[in-house]
């Protein structure tokens, strides 16, 4: 009786064999799977007003900042307003000195510095918002480690609509 002959050569195409059989897709890379779109938060647009204005700032204390890109491509989106409100020293996130939009910047990036953010039904959050016509709307209700904490980011990956 003579036995088969295996090899490294044999080894391999006999596993690629049975992994295209099986229907096994070769791994897709890590940056593909990096920009999913970014999902509507529950609670992310309690207290939202329409069309907040643009301002430079809300006081002082904390910064808030993220990035904007296109869902799936990664692609910086700048000129895209965010708006953001939260319960800082001034007040609940009704107070209108809470209530501010910015615009990205070439990179995507935009920050507003603000009062400090205080919790709110336990909490310490803020809220972000994109709600122009060009992506879908988005609303993001980011918590805070910590209501000591002085910064947060939250990221928007956004579809066209």
């Amino acid at each position: 009786m003579k036995l088969p002959f295996y090899n490294r050569r044999s080894f391999l195409v006999a596993a690629g064999a049975s992994a295209a059989a099986m229907g096994v897709a070769p791994a897709t890379p890590a940056f593909a799977q990096t920009f999913a779109p970014t999902q509507t938060m529950r609670g992310g647009s309690n207290n939202y007003r329409p069309n907040a204005p643009l301002v430079k700032s809300l006081g002082t204390g904390f910064m808030m900042s993220g990035i904007v890109r296109a869902a799936g491509t990664g692609v910086p989106l700048e000129g895209v307003r965010i708006q953001i409100w939260a319960a800082t020293t001034l007040g609940g996130e009704r107070e209108p000195r809470n209530h501010g939009s910015v615009l990205t910047q070439a990179d995507g990036s935009f920050a507003l510095e603000m009062k400090q953010i205080v919790p709110n039904f336990g909490q310490p959050h803020a809220h972000l918002a994109y709600d122009d016509p060009q992506f879908q709307t988005v609303f993001l209700r980011p918590v805070m480690p910590s209501a000591n904490d002085t910064a947060l980011q939250a990221d928007f990956n956004l579809v066209p609509a």
